[in-house]
């Protein structure tokens, strides 16, 4: 009856407890091969600064033949860590296609860091050289970290890791984390270090050029992350143009938000026409490469459905009254 209906609720707890790595890099996959068939959409994208500092945003899409519709509401308040909390805030929403009423509301925190950090994973496997054994992440904070645990876990040769912070100072916390999983080098020289990697990853907030155009050599991947509204960027100057191919989640958004935004105008491919074979994608081993990350609302999407699929079933979460 539809008065009995319910609304579930998932806090941060219920979702971390449910949220499993191997699970999420399988939904991502989803999300970007129902992209790539163009069976799911994904609606323009709401990015608008706030007079309070902050920056708020809503990624919305749907896949019809699967009846998965909904969006995420996120963004970033700088200020928020001078108490001590997390800058990006993010809320997902689940609806039923078919009547417009709310399935499922969760917190979003995990499930972005967590989502993008599977979508580098997938830009390493189907677009970096497999014999990659040396990387420079640049960020220490959750973004990446996700990005560098994922990477560990799908790049078997992968050894060396040189990390850089803004202060060029260690960071005791990040280094604990992976210590036993690879060999850790806090970089004093930026440009140096990229110059040594076959990987790199930019994970920072995106406020500008994190090292120099002529220090990245043939050969390398680059996944970045961070520029994903108008205005940032992590790239250098005529990084993109020196590239041999670019891959992009969203050509459109990317386009408009992320380093693309740069140069709209080179050719790009997109990562799920990749990974389903639409487009032949094969890189040479002296191929420099990009995949620049801006987030597609099918991947909340995906995510947030095997969550509240999980929770049905487990039992999780808090259900309340929804009349309609």
């Amino acid at each position: 009856m539809r008065s009995d209906a319910k609304l579930l609720l998932l806090n941060s707890h219920a979702v971390n407890a449910l949220l499993d790595p191997a699970d999420v890099l399988g939904a991502v996959r989803d999300a970007f091969e129902v992209h790539s068939r163009q069976e799911g959409r994904v609606f323009p994208v709401i990015r608008e600064a706030l007079s309070t500092g902050g920056v708020f945003g809503i990624k919305a899409g749907d896949i019809a033949s699967q009846d998965l519709l909904g969006f995420k509401a996120a963004g970033f308040w700088p200020q928020n860590r001078q108490v001590g909390a997390e800058p990006h805030q993010a809320t997902v929403m689940l609806f039923d296609p078919h009547t417009g009423r709310p399935l499922c509301v969760m917190d979003g925190n995990t499930i972005t860091t967590v989502r993008t950090g599977a979508a580098g994973a997938l830009g390493l496997l189907h677009v970096a050289r497999a014999d990659s054994a040396t990387l420079t992440v640049f960020g220490t904070g959750v973004q990446a970290r996700s990005q560098l645990a994922f990477a560990l876990q799908v790049m078997p040769l992968l050894r060396h890791v040189h990390y850089v912070t803004v202060d060029r100072q260690p960071d005791p916390c990040f280094e604990k984390q992976f210590a036993e999983r690879c060999q850790l080098t806090c970089a004093r020289d930026a440009n140096e270090a990229v110059s040594q990697s076959d990987i790199v990853i930019t994970a920072t907030p995106g406020g500008g050029a994190l090292f120099d155009v002529d220090a990245v050599r043939s050969g390398t991947h680059l996944n970045c992350v961070g520029a994903d509204t108008r205005g940032k960027r992590e790239l250098p100057p005529g990084l993109l143009a020196n590239a041999n191919a670019i891959v992009v989640d969203d050509r459109q958004q990317a386009a408009q938000l992320g380093e693309l935004q740069w140069a709209p105008e080179l050719p790009c491919v997109e990562l799920g026409d990749v990974i389903t074979g639409t487009t032949p994608f094969a890189r040479k081993p002296s191929d420099i490469t990009v995949f620049d990350m801006t987030g597609i609302a099918l991947q909340d999407m995906t995510v947030a459905r095997l969550l509240y699929q999980k929770a049905l079933t487990n039992g999780t979460g808090q259900g309340i009254d929804w009349p309609w």
